[in-house]
């Protein structure tokens, strides 16, 4: 069996403040390390499972978080960013069985996080996918419908858990933080890193073809920017429409297109 993990840090267990998410902060440091952790869970519960080769994708700002050395040796981590437009699922392919996502979060705009956001926290309020606000989860997991790949396992804050379960109730949902206004409450990290582990296994020994995501067949996508001039720039992108000073939308029936629409306008 071969999967692909896809990590993130604003959903890692106990993480409250953007301080601890960025390289050049003190904070950040611990929990770059429980990043690692949690992923390092994953593959151990991967590898209990009978899975043979672990693909990750370190997918928090620079792309430079995960401490390679603490992972198993069948890893291959792709770190930084190639710009292709699967952004945080970079190589995900056909050849895949499960895709898991850990220290997932919240879309932008949602009270479940108080680092809720979509892909760029500092140029958009939220981004709409046929209506609904959409997260870096529904996004991604789109990518894993494109190529016929399961989204099995996801973890991160209550919120990310309970939209994934929406999409399909089958994905395994380990929920290690609740954001209360502008703070959280977490697990213990070690408690969250042992439920990863033992999820991971789990699910990977169940009939993981029950968590395929079913890909919409039209795509109507809503931008919403923090600054004015962003939307009247986004509004030249082809086919875009300017809906109001802030807010733009694009439509298309190929979800690749509206993968290259996000690449270049957000």
């Amino acid at each position: 069996m071969k999967i692909y993990i896809s990590a993130d840090i604003e959903g890692v267990t106990g993480i409250a403040h953007w301080d601890e998410t960025e390289k050049s902060k003190s904070d950040y440091q611990k929990f770059a390390q429980q990043m690692t952790d949690e992923v390092k869970a994953a593959c151990e519960g991967a590898v209990n499972a009978g899975v043979e080769e672990i693909w990750i994708k370190d997918a928090h700002d620079s792309g430079r978080n995960i401490i390679a050395v603490d992972l198993p040796e069948i890893i291959r981590l792709v770190r930084g960013w190639s710009e292709h437009p699967y952004l945080m699922v970079q190589e995900l392919d056909e050849s895949f069985d499960a895709l898991l996502m850990i220290g997932y979060h919240s879309f932008g705009s949602s009270n479940a996080n108080p680092l809720s956001h979509t892909l760029n926290p500092n140029r958009l309020n939220y981004i709409k996918l046929n209506g609904e606000f959409a997260s870096e989860f529904l996004i991604h997991s789109y990518i894993a419908a494109m190529v016929n790949v399961p989204v099995v396992l996801v973890s991160g804050d209550e919120g990310i858990c309970k939209e994934a379960n929406t999409l399909n109730q089958n994905i395994k949902t380990i929920a290690v933080n609740k954001g209360v206004g502008n703070s959280v409450i977490s697990i213990h990290p070690q408690l969250a890193v042992k439920q990863i582990k033992e999820g991971v296994e789990s699910i990977l020994k169940e009939d993981i073809n029950k968590c395929k995501i079913k890909l919409p067949h039209h795509f109507k996508v809503e931008l919403s920017y923090i600054n004015h001039w962003r939307a009247y720039k986004a509004s030249f992108y082809p086919k875009m429409k300017q809906l109001s000073s802030t807010n733009v939308a694009f439509e298309s029936d190929d979800y690749f297109e509206v993968l290259r629409m996000l690449l270049f306008t957000t």
